[in-house]
């Protein structure tokens, strides 16, 4: 991209930020969880007819998924949002203390309120900037609900909604801005229903057949599994249903879920295969039955290196985010609530050598940085099967802030988050545009997308018979 039409595409994003700070801010005021962000995906979708998109809702047949469309002919080039939420991570913005808003209700502990708006951002801008030239292409935004284990973007794979897409862009807040390094772990999360027989524990226990205590004994079988599997795969489970709160009864029935990630997907799909025959033998040995049930899936990130460079080039050009001395004081504020040891981890995790003091990122992180050994999952990686895929880090809150904390819905209102924001999506923005003017750019990627999967054929960790847990509105 030149320096003129760089300017001008970062021209349109400044042009309307408030509506997208605004927007952002009433996503954070109204935290939802998996496939019940309603009221969430009607902001968003507001926001399209405002600006004058093409809209589908319920896409794939999720009411909280919506695609709004804008241009005519041409690439389409997708760019991907999200306004999930997470449990329990209630939280006062702008304080650097823990004070829940709610006990006990949801924050967006992942910044996703930012992620949505930011790309919806972006799409907005190359909507303007197609208008203005009479460019021909296409720019989608695509609200993708439930990425927090619900894997909405793999059923919206599955449905076959990215099939005609050329190019699909995404980001995520983080505390340092960079172009991602294209690794995640392929993750399946599985229930397991054990039933066996109810009885007395006391009068009658060689008549019950615990539940319970297959469950126990899965989690044992996996527990000494762990020695005997790639140092990168990770297993976590958690016990759903103990099958009640009496002791003096004989649990019939008891489940646990699981999940299972790994390195790619062949190899998630084999560790899959071993989790079930622990759980197998665990029935076994207690005489009960088991019952498989996958909900959810997500593939491993599939990088794109002409993608990638073409990105990081509009970094190089935009620079890092501008932050101002408020912004760093109140980010050194909440690095004061962490400890040495999570501040060095953010460095270290985009490859950075660890600087103590500074509050808020100042650079752009190379591509590759980081040595992938502590990643988790994304459901990004499935539309990276089928669609040539880039993403970025946005710098949003401060060096050291953990995921998933009630630092980071401390930081989603502030300031510096709508600023990593705007930064994102003029990145995004600008990358767009130089794909859609520049075909010959969509080229590179496709034949790098065909040479990285040639002879790996697709698997969609999310099965043909398992739906969605969408429920509709009430009325």
């Amino acid at each position: 991209m030149s320096g003129k039409n760089a300017s001008e595409i970062w021209e349109l994003v400044e042009a309307k930020r408030q509506v997208f700070y605004d927007l952002s801010d009433r996503v954070w005021d109204m935290p939802e969880l998996n496939f019940e962000e309603h009221r969430s995906c009607a902001e968003h979708v507001a926001v399209l007819e405002q600006q004058g998109f093409r809209i589908t809702r319920d896409v794939a047949g999720i009411p909280t998924a919506v695609m709004g469309e804008a241009g005519e002919g041409g690439p389409v080039i997708a760019i991907l949002g999200e306004y999930d939420a997470l449990p329990g991570l209630s939280q006062v913005a702008g304080v650097a203390e823990q004070k829940p808003l709610v006990a006990g209700g949801n924050g967006h502990g992942c910044g996703h309120n930012l992620l949505g708006s930011g790309s919806l951002m972006a799409a907005t801008a190359v909507k303007d900037y197609l208008e203005a030239h009479g460019v021909k292409g296409r720019v989608r935004y695509y609200g993708c609900p439930a990425e927090e284990g619900g894997s909405a973007k793999g059923f919206m794979v599955r449905a076959g909604v990215f099939d005609d897409v050329d190019i699909a862009i995404s980001w995520h807040p983080a505390p340092f801005a960079g172009v991602n390094n294209p690794i995640s772990l392929a993750c399946n999360e599985i229930n397991f229903h054990f039933s066996g027989r109810a009885s007395h524990a006391a009068a009658s226990p060689h008549l019950g057949r615990s539940a319970l205590d297959a469950v126990e004994l899965m989690n044992v079988g996996v527990n000494y599994m762990r020695e005997h599997m790639p140092s990168t795969a990770r297993i976590h489970y958690a016990v759903t249903d103990t099958g009640g709160i009496a002791p003096n009864v004989v649990q019939a029935k008891a489940t646990v879920r699981y999940l299972i990630r790994a390195r790619d997907l062949p190899e998630m799909q084999g560790l899959l295969h071993r989790v079930k025959k622990i759980a197998e033998g665990a029935a076994l040995m207690t005489e009960t039955s088991v019952r498989s049930e996958i909900v959810s899936g997500d593939a491993n990130l599939v990088g794109n290196t002409p993608l990638e460079q073409l990105m990081h080039q509009n970094l190089e050009r935009l620079g890092p985010p501008v932050f101002d001395e408020q912004d760093r004081a109140f980010a050194a504020e909440i690095q004061k609530t962490l400890s040495v040891e999570d501040i060095k981890s953010s460095f270290a995790r985009f490859g950075l050598k660890p600087r103590m003091g500074v509050p808020l990122c100042d650079t752009i992180f190379p591509p590759e940085s980081g040595d992938g050994t502590l990643v988790g999952s994304t459901d990004v990686g499935t539309v990276s099967w089928v669609v040539p895929t880039v993403q970025m880090r946005g710098a949003t809150y401060a060096v050291g802030t953990p995921g998933h904390s009630w630092q980071l819905v401390a930081q989603g209102k502030a300031p510096a988050a709508h600023k990593g924001m705007e930064h994102a999506a003029k990145v995004m923005a600008g990358t767009a545009v130089d794909l859609l003017l520049d075909p010959a750019l969509i080229d590179a990627a496709k034949a790098d997308f065909r040479e990285r999967l040639e002879g790996t054929p697709f698997v969609n960790p999310i099965p043909d018979d398992v739906d969605p847990p969408v429920m509709a509105r009430e009325s």
